[in-house]
């Protein structure tokens, strides 16, 4: 009896190993107008984006998303000092998540704002200088654009700006 007992929780160990590695190997699929990402927990939204630009080599897109967070650092632009001035929430859910994917000399550039909740309902948002996926998960849907966007550095502000080629 002790012997099936032990093969039980061996196979158990196994499944669930085969499907968390299910899910490592999964983080988005291909829809009619883009891509739907689906993150877990301690994932960089940010990295994965631009991973996901990258590797399906996306000309531009936006995208919007909802989920739980361990941390969102969020910044304001102090335009004297010409840097943002992060301030980090813990344990936070996502309420809104918008954004969009470009190019520059480095790669791809991604420029994201959203909405966070703290659990006494208090919201903070803004421009997002770095996210992780909390307990849960995070859905962004990224809709995929035919024209290849650019962001340039613009003087005297110091800030990433998205250029337009519009016709003569």
């Amino acid at each position: 009896m002790k012997t099936m007992k032990y093969i039980f929780i061996i196979l158990t160990i196994l499944i669930m190993n085969n499907l968390t590695a299910q899910q490592d190997k999964c983080r988005y699929i291909k829809t009619q107008t883009g891509y739907l990402m689906v993150l877990r927990q301690d994932d960089d939204v940010i990295a994965k984006i631009e991973d996901l630009a990258k590797t399906e080599n996306i000309p531009s897109a936006n995208f919007t998303g909802i989920g739980f967070a361990s941390d969102v650092t969020f910044g304001f632009y102090d335009f004297n000092a010409k840097k943002f001035n992060p301030k980090t929430f813990k344990k936070v859910e996502m309420g809104s998540l918008t954004g969009s994917i470009a190019w520059n000399e480095k790669g791809p550039s991604i420029h994201v704002h959203g909405v966070a909740t703290d659990d006494k309902f208090n919201a903070y948002g803004g421009h997002i200088l770095s996210l992780h996926v909390g307990t849960g998960s995070m859905e962004i849907y990224i809709n995929v654009n035919d024209k290849k966007l650019e962001r340039k550095v613009e003087q005297p502000l110091n800030a990433n700006v998205l250029q337009l080629k519009c016709p003569q």
